[in-house]
């Protein structure tokens, strides 16, 4: 696995950063394990945002893609922590000179977790349905694709319709896991892959149980069982930590994480993390430009950054690690004397605005937009939800003034030229300016080239002010003395947990 790149820590993560530099160190005070990998170890995760239900292909959210990808399902392909195309269950794959044509050679002697033989029609029948069913989470992101063919028992096709830069990626996702032709399961609340482990059971409002799947294709897992404990509450997961309950602890708070030194050691990683606060646009009086921008203006983003302890500001809607990344910091400042002038221009007084928000985010975030936006005679009414209530109402039925959510997705760009999705560009000539050069730009067969249209988009988006893109997080993981290869980076998307092992 590759390692994160160093961490970046602002001035209010020093005292965590402290504990991460002793607990990193040899001289740390964490025990290490003398004793052999025990390959009958249980190992305990603490996550903080659970999934609604186990259907991966129908329900949408991080929580699924993190938990049960590369675990439990598997795709023709997958991503390594720098995000980069890696073989999965077809071994090596070729692609066209023209970019069209993708042949993927097939893994041999595996089954699905029933026992049932994984063929190169499960491939074409799973990617079929995919594309052809609207209600499929990855029905967007297959549309490219013209037909899927078995060549042989060990061979697939697939050719689009016309080049797609970003293809292969997009089968690393939920749109390419591949499942039995022929399954009946329940996916709701039960699981039928191919991955290194079975899921074991389920208690909603607790914790997820794999166990290791002995008739693996792959090398084995490095422990028999995997426990995903779910604390949505950042202190109490912290707690869970000290008093023994965890080996792990993912998406540490950088104001808590010195509370763990010498018990743990302390990782920071890099994500696509982007803490996005929605305008709707299609709401008074944000429909108008000048609205947007000024709220934009009253935001003081290195306080934000400063209190949040770990991440780094983003001023688009393409973070660092994403194709496309272009510094557009140029495109609004602090300034809340222009915030209210800009208000005035737009004969905006007494503004009253409602900020939905999941319980599962810090409340700090809230408290810091409501009195920067008070600065410039804004008021931001905060109604704080359910992560299910924020996916129906917001995510689903775009109710809401204001949004505050973390979208974790990597090149996720794409739901910019979507005119349905929840924060969509209500300008038509800037819509349809993003959308052809974001098809343009997956159409390139040369990642550069793909990339530059990409920034370009980027900044026709910023530059519309539909949202202000408040921080990219970083991951701070806590990981207990024994435990060897546990993920660091983009963990929120992507916990792959079949190399961890456990020393007595």
């Amino acid at each position: 696995m590759s390692l994160s790149p160093a961490p970046r820590l602002t001035a209010a993560a020093i005292v965590a950063a402290g504990a991460i530099a002793l607990a990193s160190c040899s001289g740390g005070s964490a025990e290490q394990p003398t004793g052999a990998v025990d390959p009958d170890a249980t190992l305990t995760v603490g996550l903080q945002l659970e999934p609604t239900n186990l259907d991966i292909r129908r329900t949408s959210g991080a929580a699924l893609e993190q938990a049960l990808t590369d675990n439990i399902y598997e795709g023709l392909v997958s991503r390594a922590e720098d995000g980069e195309v890696v073989p999965s269950l077809a071994s090596d794959w070729t692609i066209s000179d023209d970019g069209r044509t993708y042949t993927f050679t097939l893994e041999t002697g595996v089954t699905f977790h029933d026992g049932a033989e994984f063929t190169a029609e499960d491939v074409v029948a799973t990617l079929d349905e995919t594309r052809s069913d609207e209600s499929m989470i990855g029905f967007p992101s297959l549309q490219a694709i013209e037909k899927v063919s078995a060549l042989d028992e060990g061979t697939v096709e697939i050719t689009l319709s016309e080049p797609n830069q970003n293809f292969l990626f997009l089968l690393t996702g939920p749109a390419g896991l591949i499942f039995d032709a022929d399954d009946t399961t329940d996916m709701q609340t039960a699981a039928n892959g191919t991955g290194p482990f079975v899921l074991e059971a389920w208690s909603q409002g607790d914790s997820l149980t794999f166990t290791r799947y002995d008739d693996y294709w792959g090398d084995p897992a490095g422990v028999a069982d995997v426990v995903f404990a779910y604390i949505p509450e950042a202190t109490a997961l912290v707690a869970a930590g000290l008093d023994g309950s965890l080996d792990v602890l993912t998406a540490v708070e950088a104001d808590l994480a010195s509370q763990l030194d010498g018990a743990f050691e302390l990782a920071e990683g890099e994500t696509t993390d982007k803490f996005i606060l929605a305008f709707n646009e299609q709401a008074e009086p944000l429909d108008d430009i000048r609205v947007r921008e000024a709220l934009r203006l009253a935001i003081d983003h290195d306080a934000i950054l400063e209190r949040v302890g770990a991440g780094e500001a983003q001023y688009g809607p393409v973070p660092v690690l994403d194709p496309g990344y272009e510094d557009l910091s140029d495109t609004i400042s602090f300034d809340p004397d222009a915030a209210r002038d800009l208000l005035e221009e737009a004969g905006v007084d007494d503004l009253t605005l409602e900020l939905t928000v999941s319980n599962t985010y810090p409340t700090y975030l809230s408290t810091l937009l409501a009195s920067m936006f008070a600065d410039v005679g804004v008021t931001l009414d905060v109604e704080t939800v359910e992560f299910s209530t924020w996916l129906n109402d917001v995510y689903s039925n775009a109710d809401y003034e204001l949004s505050l959510v973390n979208h974790v997705e990597p090149r996720d760009f794409d739901t910019w030229t979507n005119p349905d999705y929840y924060y969509a560009l209500a300008d038509e000539e800037a819509f349809d300016e993003v959308r052809a050069l974001y098809a343009e730009a997956m159409r390139q067969t040369d990642p550069d080239a793909s990339a530059e249209l990409i920034a370009q988009a980027a900044r026709v988006v910023a530059e519309q002010h539909p949202a202000d893109w408040l921080f990219t997080r970083s991951d701070i993981v806590a990981i207990a003395p024994g435990i060897e290869n546990f993920p660091v980076s983009a963990t929120s998307t992507r916990l792959d947990v079949s190399d961890v092992t456990v020393s007595n």
